[in-house]
């Protein structure tokens, strides 16, 4: 099976499992043009019943993904942020949800904001011990949408909001220890890893593995993507804001906000 010409991220299908590089330099920030070859590379993984499993990593080890291009957003609509998240969140998830066969976040290095939420969305996180995870949007007037319904339901409520309304990050490791990521190895030995388990999923049988991960995902569900639909609507309300402009502006200029 032929895959598309993508624009920011190489596709290689190797052990019957797909592996997704993103390489949008410096460090994979997340623009309409990076987010639409995801989605493209996730529905041709879907398509090809030789892949039986999915890899999302990154070519470069300073960066998983650094999150939304912020470029993007200044002086941007709710409207404008909307097409984009429909893409990021209602897109993406729908066509993990769909997926049918696992999926693997490799994370080469630290993973902040959207970067995040390309990770946690796959089945199985997989990171170097330098990779860490933040969520630094509250820093510049803006908020990280979905992880309002993700992370409290991943590490508890009150360690939750500690993350998301400081925006400190959290050190693989100590991710790890909240379930957070699946496993932390060292620098170099990622991929490898994600290997070595995506090559497992892939000697199960593909049928039973596509029922049962569709049930799975039926019995996780619960109101999981209308609660996002819910903080979509906010964000999008934000992002409107002279706070939000502000602090967008203060980053790209390299300054403090004037709140």
């Amino acid at each position: 099976m032929t895959a598309p010409n993508f624009r920011h991220l190489d596709y290689e299908v190797r052990d019957r499992v797909a592996e997704i590089t993103m390489r949008r330099e410096p460090v994979n920030a997340i623009d309409h043009a990076l987010i639409e070859d995801i989605n493209e590379a996730y529905r041709t993984a879907k398509a090809d019943p030789g892949v039986r499993a999915i890899i999302l990593t990154s070519a470069f080890e300073n960066a998983f993904s650094a999150g939304m291009d912020l470029a993007m957003i200044r002086n941007a609509r709710g409207l404008d942020l909307r097409r984009y998240l429909e893409k990021l969140y209602f897109e993406m998830h729908d066509l993990q949800y769909r997926m049918g066969k696992p999926t693997i976040a490799a994370l080469t290095g630290p993973a902040r904001a959207a970067g995040v939420t390309l990770a946690v969305s796959c089945d199985v996180l997989i990171a170097s011990e330098t990779a860490s995870l933040a969520y630094p949007e509250i820093d510049v007037g803006v908020i990280p949408a979905m992880h309002f319904v993700h992370l409290p339901r991943q590490i508890g409520r009150h360690k939750a909001f500690e993350l998301l309304f400081s925006g400190k990050p959290i050190s693989a490791a100590e991710a790890c220890s909240r379930g957070i990521l699946n496993r932390v190895v060292p620098p170099g030995q990622v991929m490898d890893e994600a290997r070595k388990l995506a090559r497992d999923f892939a000697s199960k049988s593909p049928l039973v593995m596509q029922l049962a991960r569709d049930s799975f995902m039926r019995a996780n569900d619960f109101e999981y993507r209308r609660a996002i639909e819910n903080v979509v609507e906010t964000i999008c309300n934000i992002i409107e804001t002279d706070d939000a402009q502000e602090g967008l502006n203060a980053f790209n200029e390299k300054r403090r906000p004037n709140w």
